[in-house]
């Protein structure tokens, strides 16, 4: 299908007094005005194009390829302001709208902001927005402890830099963490550092590595941890079978491998379990 807000390969069907008329294998055509007609364009050349509306409603092709595609984040900058909401420039001749109602704070003209490019579901039409939060869903993560991850800043405050992470989920750089000058916009790579009970990020910009402590047990118990999301359902009032089960060590190594890490205050011993701090 050719789907509005999309970058596509399209395939050039026939000439019109318009323009050139695009198709895709499912029989589907769209116009590319002769403003954009490139200079191949025999019959059955491939153009990749990128689709939107314009003004009047008609699904048009451009060959002026976006900064953002549908579903995406980007920092745009704002072109002007009008009554009903912002235009921000999106790298292609039509630019986009942000209407009032999707403004987390009133935008002004000449500035950058993080924004999200939509499809309206029932016109059909771009839209921007900047209530990022509203587009970022923690329910289902599909990262875990140490992963390399994609990041797009678009917050900043006291606790630190508030990330989009691979354009799904929101993590936290908490200040303490950060050693390099960051702005609001950047695009960075960064490591899931923590996964929290209740599904936040927490991320570092560093790589996460096994540290090897004095006791291999101890080693061993963090590694462990680290794989499983920081949090493990023992404690040193746990059976000697179910921890022999767990590492393949006796209680006593067990025991002192805790004691190795909680002296360091990389893990805190909970009622139900051991949770991963460090």
């Amino acid at each position: 299908m050719i789907h509005t807000g999309r970058i596509q390969d399209l395939v050039v069907l026939r000439h019109s007094s318009a323009g050139l008329i695009l198709g895709d294998a499912e029989h589907e055509e769209v116009l590319l005005p002769n403003t954009e007609r490139p200079t191949d364009n025999t019959v059955g050349s491939t153009l990749r194009v990128f689709i939107y509306r314009d003004r009047d409603d008609r699904q048009l092709a451009t060959t002026r390829l976006p900064k953002v595609q549908a579903g995406e984040f980007a920092r745009l900058r704002v072109q002007s302001i009008t009554a009903a909401g912002a235009w921000a420039d999106m790298g292609t001749e039509a630019e986009l709208f942000v209407p009032d109602d999707e403004q987390k704070k009133s935008l002004e003209e000449g500035r950058w902001y993080v924004m999200r490019l939509a499809v309206d579901e029932r016109s059909d039409r771009l839209f921007g927005s900047t209530r990022i939060d509203e587009f970022l869903d923690n329910t289902d993560l599909t990262v875990h402890y140490g992963d390399k991850v994609d990041l797009l800043v678009f917050g900043r405050s006291d606790l630190g830099f508030s990330v989009i992470v691979n354009n799904i989920h929101q993590g936290l750089v908490h200040a303490e963490d950060v050693f390099k000058p960051v702005s609001v916009g950047d695009r960075l790579t960064g490591y899931v550092k923590q996964v929290r009970p209740d599904n936040k990020l927490d991320i570092t910009f560093q790589a996460i590595g096994y540290r090897q402590f004095n006791d291999e047990n101890a080693t061993l118990l963090a590694k462990r941890l680290q794989s499983r999301n920081g949090f493990l359902p023992l404690t040193d009032k746990s059976s000697a079978a179910a921890i022999y089960e767990e590492f393949g060590i006796s209680k006593k190594a067990f025991k002192k491998a805790l004691g190795a890490l909680y002296k360091e205050r990389k893990v805190r011993i909970e009622e139900d379990g051991i949770a991963w701090i460090g």
